[in-house]
């Protein structure tokens, strides 16, 4: 059972008033977004004074304002001097956890300051707050790669509600290792320790109909890592005779390599310890992998924990306060309690290894890993772009990451990921070029998610957020 509580009561007030006064009573069977100029995401050259009709929730036609006949008594937008992208795609989130100080006990144990139970039931609360934020930041699908067996709920809440993302969800991460201090009634892990344990673990989620199964795939000392890999192949080989693909956590580049050997089919997060070689490019590519970038998440920590934050525009204006507030009770931690400097990736191998795996034509993923400690959800996406433009990647590249690549991951390419007749009217109305500088991205005009369009300054100080 979903017993919620509405924080931020002004923000759902205004969004049902916007919904009421400019969607709801004036809807049409068919919408037309006239005027902008189009970049549908198929890599084509954007198109000038673009028309997209729209009808029960899915793209009945693009073209050009000549070449697009509008029906009578078609609802029009004008949207001449916008420019419109396929709705972004954030292809690594965690619902079970906050973002705020106290969501990771394992990295950081808070627990006596406040208990990891009330962190989970204060989060739960604020589910429909956090699919809203989504949507706002032009976000309209994610991917949950990992989390207790509520998250299905999650999955199943979205679906019926409009102010939402499209969620994936993967259920309990099948994991090597399991962090004692994240035990709960209802794990977001499942250990195993041998090829038995994986292949139960796995028929205990499938019966959750996940859309993808998730690996934790940690290294322990002590054991091979031909044993450890022999269990994470069982748990693949299960899901794949069901024909569920599979997530694997693995940022070692022999642990990746061994993933993907065993049949991974998505890799969750970027290679960090060393540069990718050849060998490992070409697995990728012969196998079709899908490769997570998620370099926003090792910032988060360390500004966090380090004490260091620095807020982008677009997280102080759609990120949750309460979460955000949590940053600064480290200041008032006692000593002993405050943790030592964090660092746990090399940026500029990171960076390299995207760079160089994109040149080389695999397919990326934009994903942030939001939920993790301060990584927001939903506008830690627009982080992530700029991170993969510091890598290296064009605001081409990155739109691409992050709709497309997105879309692979959720194994919805027919319906998401491009603004193409037949599929899902998701897109963004931006109030500047993207492909000129992938800050645009940020300049978000208005949000249309199954044909609903939605304005995201309901969230903004001062508009009832």
């Amino acid at each position: 059972m979903w017993n919620y509580r509405l924080p931020n009561t002004g923000v759902f007030l205004a969004i049902a008033l916007w919904f009421l006064l400019v969607a709801g009573g004036s809807r049409a069977d068919v919408t037309a977004f006239i005027g902008a100029t189009l970049i549908d995401g198929t890599g084509g050259v954007p198109r000038a004074d673009a028309v997209i009709l729209v009808r029960d929730g899915r793209i009945a036609a693009v073209g050009s304002r000549n070449e697009i006949r509008i029906p009578p008594e078609t609802r029009v937008v004008d949207a001449s001097g916008k420019w419109i992208v396929p709705g972004l795609i954030d292809a690594h989130i965690h619902f079970f956890q906050s973002g705020g100080l106290y969501t990771r006990p394992d990295v950081i144990d808070l627990r006596e300051t406040r208990p990891y139970g009330d962190e989970i039931r204060s989060l739960r609360e604020r589910i429909p707050d956090t699919l809203a934020r989504y949507v706002a930041s032009g976000v309209t699908s994610v991917v949950d790669v990992g989390g207790p067996l509520w998250t299905f709920q999650v999955r199943d809440r979205a679906m019926r509600t409009e102010l939402a993302p499209r969620v994936a969800a993967t259920g309990p991460l099948i994991a090597t290792y399991f962090p004692r201090e994240l035990k709960a009634d209802d794990p977001a892990l499942i250990k195993v320790d041998s090829a038995a344990e994986s292949r139960s673990a796995v028929r205990e989620i499938l019966a959750h109909k996940p859309n993808l199964i998730k690996i934790w795939f940690i290294p322990l000392p002590g054991r091979s890592l031909v044993f450890q890999t022999a269990v994470v192949e069982a748990a693949i080989e299960m899901s794949h005779a069901v024909g569920t693909r599979v997530v694997v956590h693995a940022t070692d580049l022999e642990t990746a390599r061994a993933a993907v050997v065993a049949g991974a089919d998505i890799l969750a997060h970027s290679v960090d310890d060393r540069r990718v070689d050849e060998a490992f490019i070409k697995l990728l590519k012969d196998r079709g992998v899908v490769y997570v970038t998620t370099l926003v998440v090792n910032e988060g920590y360390e500004e966090v924990l380090g004490r260091k934050v620095r807020l982008t525009d677009i997280e102080r204006r759609l990120g949750d306060p309460e979460v955000i507030a949590t940053f600064d009770d480290l200041a008032g931690l006692p000593a002993r309690k405050r943790p030592w400097a964090y660092r746990w990736f090399s940026r500029d191998v990171a960076f390299w290894n995207l760079k160089r795996l994109q040149d080389s034509g695999v397919t990326i993923a934009a994903g942030t890993d939001a939920g993790n400690i301060g990584t927001l959800h939903g506008p830690a996406l627009h982080r992530e772009f700029e991170l993969m433009a510091e890598a290296g990647l064009s605001p081409g590249e990155i739109l691409a990451a992050a709709t497309r690549g997105g879309a692979r991951v959720m194994g919805r390419s027919a319906e998401l990921g491009t603004v193409e007749q037949g599929k899902l009217a998701d897109f963004v109305l931006l109030d500047a070029d993207p492909l000129a500088d992938v800050a645009h991205l940020r300049r978000i005009f208005r949000v249309v998610k199954g044909g609903e369009m939605f304005d995201p300054r309901a969230f903004e100080p001062g508009n009832g957020g």
